[in-house]
């Protein structure tokens, strides 16, 4: 019933390659189906200014697609001279993201930023972003542990995304485009390894839900984000 042929709580297959950059402190192209998202981390001595003096770290994201990420060329937002408000609300997004699970007394007085590169599109970039932008982001404190920079480990949990809709009237997990463009209700869930909730998104797009039908995703969103923790632990040696 699936396009891809998968069953109702099957993910896409996903794999994830580290050090894939020379010259950032951590990196990773995250490969979820046809979704491919290159993510680099960059480590800094500074912070922004409103917490500068404060002894807090920060993470902070940017997030971009190619130009030729999806079945038509769009424009660089560059070239365009801003970026669009969907850019600027999922780059938004993987920032409060990832900083929900770091412990930023122990990151010091530091910034790290996660830029997200979409090299191939094909439904749930967004999620993808975060999955491999904490993988980068690991790497990349994994190297001031062994430099001695960081004392105590300020990465207390990983923390993953993956998106769950009702689609053909069914629940189903890890949405790819044909299925995201035709769903029912669209919902990204962000979760620690753990299983804590960091923040859900969920709309209606032509049919209203049910608490059950709700309570459905939020089953699959555990095992989806469950089995990418367990991936993202396998490519850091966490």
């Amino acid at each position: 019933m699936r396009p891809s042929g998968r069953d109702l709580s099957e993910m896409r297959q996903v794999s994830i390659e580290i050090d894939v950059t020379k010259h950032a402190e951590g990196s990773c192209l995250i490969k979820v189906g046809d979704t491919h998202v290159l993510c680099t981390a960059t480590l800094e001595a500074r912070v922004p200014p409103f917490i500068k003096g404060s002894g807090l770290g920060w993470v902070t994201a940017e997030y971009g697609m190619l130009p030729r990420s999806t079945t038509s060329r769009m424009r660089r937002e560059a070239a365009a001279g801003k970026q669009g408000g969907r850019t600027v609300e999922i780059q938004r997004l993987i920032g409060r993201s990832l900083r929900a699970g770091v412990d930023r007394v122990a990151l010091g007085e530091r910034q790290i930023t996660i830029d997200c590169d979409v090299l191939q599109a094909d439904g749930g970039t967004r999620c993808a972003s975060i999955t491999g932008g904490w993988v980068a982001l690991r790497l990349a404190v994994n190297k001031l542990m062994k430099a001695g920079d960081v004392i105590s480990d300020p990465l207390v949990d990983p923390v993953a995304a993956v998106s769950c809709g009702i689609y053909a009237g069914q629940p189903v997990l890890d949405l790819d485009y044909p299925e995201d463009s035709e769903a029912g209700v669209d919902g990204n869930f962000v979760m620690t390894g753990t299983g804590k909730l960091i923040e859900v998104q969920m709309s209606a797009e032509g049919s209203v839900f049910s608490r059950d039908q709700m309570n459905q995703l939020m089953d699959l969103a555990e095992k989806g984000v469950a089995e990418l923790a367990a991936l993202q632990k396998e490519a850091t040696g966490a």
